[in-house]
């Protein structure tokens, strides 16, 4: 499906939350370090329920070790950032996309952004006057958005949910 890639995050449920997101929707979910708290947080693993041994879940040292070891391709990397130059319901999203974000608190930093041409700084629509979304939500968000365009491809059978022909 898609890879979500979560850099730096910094608050425990919100990993959470996005683990149970990975689980249930078929994602690659990669952490990059340094994280904010311990994998091992109660309130980390109370939001993602028992979820966590569903998940493909995949830690990285750093940028330059994630990089390095999963090698994605530079035209199919998305990253989510408030300063993005067109909005996330605009991109023709693939399987095996992926879909960064950055932490709670700084986002993405500049240096990292500026590694993603201007086609692929992409953001949610938000209302005036308004600074973010909250983390886990952006990523529920962009990855229902991506999975809706292909068809939810591998959900289980419900009436009215399109699926991929």
């Amino acid at each position: 499906m898609f890879h979500i890639v979560l850099v730096e995050p910094e608050i425990p449920p919100n990993t959470g939350n996005v683990i149970r997101l990975a689980a249930n929707t078929g994602c690659t979910l990669h952490l990059i370090e340094p994280l904010g708290f311990s994998m091992d947080d109660k309130h980390m693993r109370r939001a993602g329920l028992d979820y966590h041994e569903y998940a493909d879940l995949r830690r990285h040292a750093d940028w330059a070790s994630f990089l390095a070891h999963e090698q994605p391709d530079p035209e199919r990397m998305f990253a989510l950032t408030t300063r993005g130059s067109r909005a996330a319901h605009g991109v023709a999203f693939a399987p095996g996309d992926w879909l960064v974000f950055g932490s709670e608190t700084r986002g993405l930093s500049p240096e990292l952004r500026e590694q993603f041409g201007p086609a692929q700084r992409i953001k949610l629509p938000m209302r005036e006057g308004q600074r973010s979304l909250n983390l886990s939500n952006a990523v529920a968000v962009t990855v229902f958005e991506a999975w809706r365009q292909n068809g939810f491809a591998g959900a289980s059978p419900a009436p009215g949910l399109p699926t991929q022909a």
